[in-house]
Formats: structure tokens, C-alpha cells, sequence
């Protein structure tokens, strides 16, 4: 499994690029099918300070999950997105199980 981290119009810190590779790789957990993740980062331009866009793409056989989140820090933007994308994958899940029967 391949994770891309892309950051848009700005220099990615070590350390946020290891939390987020760390919080993505548990998604592996859930679903074992995934091929890539692929996310992508950057600061909007807002009056507020929830400004850090944080967008992950799980690239999976069908069709491809994608989630979203926009917070205060990079972070808290990508448990967010990653929080939903667990919820997909068990809604999924359950989707095909469902149909099995």
C-alpha cells in the first residue's frame, strides 16, 4: 500500500507528515483491499481560522472513497477525514454483506 502526501503552497513539517501516515495506516484495519491513499493539504484562504484543508482518496477496487475535513491544524483536520472514511468503509461493509444475502 502506497500513501502520497501532497501539500499544497507550503512546506509539510516532519512531524505532521508522520502523524498523518500514522492515523491513514489504520484505515488498513478496516479494509484490508486498499491499493493506494493518496492526501492532499493546504491552507485556504479565509477569515477564520479553521483555514487547513485536509482531503483524503482511498484507492480501492470499484470505486474510490474519498473524504474531507477543514480545522483549525492539519491534525485535527486529518483524524476528522479519517473518522469519516471509517465510517464509509463500514457502511460498505455492511453493504455487501447485505447483498449476499
Amino acid at each position: 500500500m502506497k500513501i502520497k502526501i501532497q501539500s499544497i503552497a507550503f512546506t509539510l513539517r516532519k512531524e505532521v507528515s508522520d502523524f498523518i501516515q500514522n492515523k491513514v495506516k489504520k484505515l488498513t484495519r478496516f479494509y484490508r483491499e486498499i491499493i493506494s491513499i493518496e492526501v492532499s493539504l493546504k491552507v485556504d484562504k479565509s477569515a477564520t481560522k479553521d483555514n487547513k484543508v485536509c482531503k483524503i482518496r482511498l484507492i480501492i477496487p470499484g470505486n474510490d472513497m474519498l473524504s474531507g475535513a477543514q480545522c483549525k491544524s492539519f491534525e485535527a483536520a486529518t483524524v476528522q477525514a479519517v473518522d469519516a472514511l471509517e465510517r464509509q468503509i463500514e457502511r460498505r461493509k455492511t453493504r455487501v454483506i447485505t447483498n449476499r444475502w
